[in-house]
């Protein structure tokens, strides 16, 4: 599993839920987020997790979900999401057979739907896509890689799991997809996220859940 995230650092994370939240409470909300979804991975020993940080590793949040057992930080590299998925695959495949690469902004996504996603990929399927409602997706599994997963994507645009499928389909690789999940963007989500049972209370998403 390999999982994207910045360092929760105020005003650089969840920026378009500062309107609703303050830059604080959306400091705070991507803190609980990372939070959950890490100790969710750890937990569910799915597989290795490889939490990748950006600016760097440094943080003392990624510090922290550095001594976990099943997980290891590594360093973000590139100038866009497609160069730093790119980097991070092509270092992952060093070590792992399978790959997802996934965020931290869709609690809707269970360990059931990651659980079926490493299925199909062990199974032999070339790629597993989790698209998202906006367009995009909320991870992408891969036994193997192609420059046109990850470049020329205008990246955060309701285009991005359209091409990504025009690319499966340019190679001619066999893909499987998993059930289309939304992920928590604009202050509208947030009411999603309550009647998820999500708890991303302003207190409690100010604790580390233990990590």
């Amino acid at each position: 599993m390999l999982v994207f995230a910045k360092a929760p650092v105020a005003g650089q994370v969840k920026t378009r839920l500062i309107p609703a939240l303050g830059v604080e409470g959306a400091t705070r909300l991507y803190r609980k987020l990372l939070c959950d979804r890490i100790n969710r991975l750890v937990s569910a020993q799915l597989a290795a997790v490889e939490l990748w940080c950006a600016p760097d590793a440094c943080h003392e949040d990624f510090l922290q979900f550095g001594r976990l057992p099943g997980l290891t930080l590594h360093q973000q590299q590139g100038k866009d999401l497609g160069q730093r998925m790119a980097h991070a695959t092509a270092d992952a495949w060093q070590r792992h057979r399978h790959l997802i690469l996934l965020g931290i902004d869709c609690p809707a996504l269970t360990d059931k739907m990651l659980e079926q996603g490493l299925d199909w990929l062990a199974e032999g399927v070339d790629a597993v896509l989790g698209p998202a409602e906006d367009g995009g997706y909320v991870l992408l599994g891969l036994n193997r890689t192609a420059d046109c997963l990850f470049q020329g994507i205008p990246w955060g645009t309701e285009v991005v799991g359209q091409m990504t499928r025009q690319c499966l389909r340019t190679m001619d690789w066999d893909w499987r997809e998993l059930p289309e999940l939304w992920d928590l963007d604009r202050p509208e989500d947030l009411s999603r996220l309550a009647a998820s049972g999500f708890d991303y209370s302003i207190e409690d998403a100010g604790q580390r859940s233990g990590a």
